[in-house]
């Protein structure tokens, strides 16, 4: 039995055994507590709003909260910035000052290549909670010869103006107390180099005109770069199949980007655009017209992006390749080839760059492997499956040999890389059975394996020169083929272009070893009339089918498909069809 109690006081009287209460609370007392819970959340609203606009302008809070604000910039925001100008025969000149105040922004405005100059960006920097009454933020940047003030409508003097810096520099400060939590706050200053900069990062841009510096037209121009706030975490797309069943990769192999526009090389016509070829800018707008309409579901860096000789600054030359397929928003992977880490930054410096960069699925890879660039991902099979539907793997091929006397020529493919990739290949095997089509493995490197120069490989393409392979052979092609991997893909031999196919001894299939063909300016292309080069491969999972095609730069195919090749299907490479 259950009794309804109702009791005038809004106390409850003791229970007896086997009787359920149902409480039933006092409707006027109800009431009271309903309308006291929206005075109190009224009250605290109105009192975080009024806190919210006090500390906004006159800070009220302690800055210890302002670390778990929203607006708050985790890190240090900028105080100032200058440039200091030092020469060799000025003794008493410096670019250095106090390191206790100023941070120096490694990077010579000059490149290096100034006869007796050299000149670097400072910085004074503070955490937010460090940040003074006498501190002000740097809320604006531009370089240029007028002055910005004059073309601003007058101001209260209580307002920024422009305050001038060397080599054309205008920063604008701001001592208000929300300085430092405004969108406008300056919290990094960086330098890129060349008319053809570009900035690839998000929150970061280029701002005014090139620094005002004495370096003439043989040393690109230093523009400096702003970050605003924090950045977000960068873009990481997951690659799928699409709805179609259908995946597709562009590989750009030797792109030979450099600071500045660079100078073409073996460049067909000769007299295209009047004789006046501007290596990256040509380069640059080849890839742009292949993504259009190609339209790839990702993009295989294949190596050599940057022409290390020719790249004084190589974060220039990769933010412009970023740059672009960021715009496309088309994902990307990379490696390493024997030139990229001949200008200013290491291979592991410029892998962490990378991998900050959206649309980069860029890693290092295993920090015990040999290389920078040991990885693979997984493209997800359509809709919502989360089961692997390709496999893509990606190793680091080095530069050149490390012992030159014994084998000339270039690197190899280390025992601890081979391991690596046959423990991971094997490790995988089990969830890659669980996809319900047929599940398919490639690979990409640089320098090609040996077996590319092998005269009895099936060709489909053409053999301009030869293959440039290491001459010492660590056995990655036995392990591909018994880790089922149905194809691989190359650069280094940027004339080279064919698919050559690698049979087992009873003369069965094994696998499909193809060059994409060179894709820039920058890098040389000689060898009897050849015009750049980009691979495609078209997937197509309801067959377990590879097919491939090239597309020219210039002349009479530059849209059609050339020597489209199926190289494996219902999984297994397969022969080309004999002519």
């Amino acid at each position: 039995m259950t009794r309804r109690i109702v009791s005038p006081d809004c106390s409850l009287p003791r229970a007896t055994r086997g009787e359920t209460w149902l409480e039933v609370a006092n409707p006027t007392v109800f009431t009271l507590q309903v309308r006291t819970a929206i005075q109190v959340t009224a009250a605290a609203i109105f009192t975080f709003i009024v806190v919210f606009f006090l500390d906004r302008n006159f800070r009220v809070l302690p800055n210890a909260l302002h670390e778990y604000l929203p607006s708050h910039h985790a890190g240090s925001v900028i105080t100032d910035i200058t440039i200091t100008k030092c020469s060799t025969l000025n003794l008493f000149s410096s670019c250095k000052l106090d390191p206790d105040l100023w941070h120096r922004i490694e990077k010579d405005l000059y490149l290096g290549k100034g006869i007796v100059s050299s000149a670097y960006i400072h910085v004074r920097r503070k955490k937010e909670e460090e940040l003074t009454s006498e501190d002000k933020v740097v809320v604006d940047v531009t370089v240029g010869r007028l002055n910005p003030n004059t073309n601003e409508k007058a101001k209260d003097s209580t307002e920024e103006r422009w305050e001038s810096r060397p080599a054309g520099l205008w920063i604008k400060r701001s001592s208000k107390k929300s300085a430092s939590d405004s969108k406008n706050a300056v919290t990094a200053i960086d330098v890129l180099f060349g008319e053809d900069a570009v900035e690839a990062r998000d929150n970061w841009a280029i701002t005014g005109t090139s620094l005002l510096l004495d370096t003439g037209s043989k040393i690109p121009a230093a523009y400096v770069t702003v970050r605003r706030g924090i950045p977000p975490a960068p873009v990481r797309p997951t690659p799928r199949i699409n709805e179609n069943g259908r995946f597709k990769i562009v590989q750009l192999a030797d792109l030979h980007l450099s600071t500045g526009v660079g100078h073409c090389r073996d460049s067909l016509p000769a007299d295209w655009n009047g004789g006046k070829c501007e290596a990256d800018i040509r380069t640059l707008d080849f890839v742009h017209k292949i993504l259009e309409e190609e339209k790839p579901d990702l993009v295989v860096l294949s190596g050599d992006q940057v022409n290390g000789e020719t790249a004084p600054d190589t974060q220039t030359a990769i933010f412009k390749y970023a740059h672009l397929l960021i715009e496309h928003k088309i994902p990307y992977v990379s490696i390493f080839g024997n030139h990229d880490d001949e200008g200013s930054l290491t291979r592991a410096a410029q892998m962490d760059l990378i991998e900050t960069l959206p649309y980069s699925l860029s890693r290092a890879g295993p920090e015990d492997i040999d290389g920078v660039g040991n990885y693979y991902i997984e493209v997800l099979g359509r809709g919502s499956s989360g089961h692997s539907a390709l496999t893509i793997y990606l190793l680091d091929t080095h530069a050149y040999s490390p012992n030159e006397r014994k084998f000339k020529g270039y690197d190899w493919l280390k025992r601890n890389q081979i391991e690596w990739f046959r423990n991971t290949a094997q490790s995988l095997k089990k969830n890659h059975k669980e996809y319900t089509h047929i599940h398919l493995d490639v690979a990409f490197i640089h320098i090609p394996l040996p077996e590319y120069r092998n005269p009895n490989l099936t060709f489909v393409g053409d053999w301009k020169e030869p293959p440039t392979a290491p001459v010492y052979n660590s056995g990655f092609r036995d392990a591909l083929v018994e880790e089922g991997i149905s194809m691989v893909s190359c650069g280094h031999d940027h004339v080279n272009e064919y698919c050559g196919l690698s049979r087992t001894e009873d003369h069965k299939p094994a696998l499909w070893m193809c060059y994409a063909g060179g894709a820039g300016f920058g890098g040389y292309a000689g060898y009897g009339g050849f015009h750049r080069k980009i691979r495609v491969f078209d997937f197509d999972m309801n067959e377990g089918r590879v097919t491939t095609w090239k597309r020219v730069e210039y002349g009479e195919n530059v849209n059609k498909k050339l020597d489209v090749l199926m190289l494996v299907d219902a999984g297994r490479p397969v022969a080309p069809p004999e002519e």
